[in-house]
């Protein structure tokens, strides 16, 4: 009885895993279309032979993606389960896209419903491709028994501490930069912060740090092990997620700088608010930066 129950949790723990690793997968490849006001604009005038035309389409490139890997971490290629997991797939794809433009306030109660689905649908295309290609491109690599113990690890100075910090800020901004660039010269950053409010932009911020946290520290994507033995002197799941965080946002607020979005003239309040908002995405484009070093 005790040992059934065990299976249980651990097939539970694994299911988890695997959603997150694919709600994590979504949120790399589907983050930079979701600040694209054209995307809201067509998902929201799409008709419903349309949208149904983006539905079939999606889920026929995500079944074959399953097929040949998928985002969970032991390898299901029968058509029934790459069906299944194309469903799961699509339905993480439209949770995440649905959260996010809940946050940014694009869906609101005040929206038609059928707006609202038709930009939901449309968002969550990329999200879902995301989802399936998430172990293909950032395999999970975690691996106990071939990985060497804590008490292996060699000790580190001062010295490399600091230029595992130095190394982990750098890939931070470069990844921020990379996902942040093509959207802070953009109108859709001063067209959401004139909608969003203080409830929400908290929110973002919470999402932020969530989101960064899963992609390095729960998806299993890349040397997840070793990112938590790596030294350095905000080398803690918690103080890297915030330090990095913070760094991301020091990029976005540059890159708004950079492209006159934002002026020295401009009230602080506009420099908050554009920048928690187009740190959202720089975030995750930090964390997507560390998974490489």
């Amino acid at each position: 009885m005790v040992l059934l129950k065990k299976r249980h949790q651990s097939a539970w723990a694994t299911e988890l895993n695997d959603l997150v690793r694919g709600a994590c997968g979504g949120f790399l490849f589907g983050i930079p279309l979701l600040y694209t006001m054209e995307v809201w604009w067509i998902g929201s005038m799409a008709q419903p032979p349309r949208i149904m035309m983006a539905i079939a389409g999606t889920f026929i490139a995500v079944f074959w993606l399953n097929r040949t890997e998928g985002f969970r971490k032991t390898r299901r290629s029968r058509p029934y389960e790459a069906f299944t997991d194309t469903i799961e797939a699509m339905a993480i794809g439209v949770a995440c896209s649905a959260l996010v433009l809940t946050l940014l306030r694009e869906l609101t109660f005040d929206v038609p419903l059928r707006e609202s689905l038709g930009k939901v649908i449309f968002e969550s295309v990329p999200f879902a491709l995301g989802v399936a290609l998430a172990s293909q491109f950032l395999g999970d690599t975690r691996d106990v028994a071939s990985q060497p113990s804590d008490e292996s690890q060699p000790q580190t100075d001062a010295s490399d501490a600091l230029n595992a910090t130095l190394a982990d800020i750098g890939a931070t901004l470069i990844g921020a930069i990379v996902i942040g660039f093509n959207i802070s010269p953009t109108d859709e950053i001063s067209m959401l912060a004139a909608a969003v409010s203080a409830p929400w932009l908290l929110g973002i911020i919470a999402a932020s740090l969530l989101i960064s946290y899963g992609i390095v520290f729960e998806a299993g994507f890349s040397d997840q092990r070793k990112r938590r033995q790596q030294q350095g002197i905000f080398q803690r799941p918690l103080s890297e997620t915030v330090m990095s965080y913070l760094v991301s946002l020091a990029a976005a607020m540059m890159m708004l700088w950079f492209f006159q979005r934002l002026t020295l003239s401009d009230p602080w309040t506009m420099w908050l608010e554009q920048t928690l908002l187009l740190g959202l995405p720089a975030t995750i484009g930090g964390a997507a930066g560390r998974l490489a070093v």
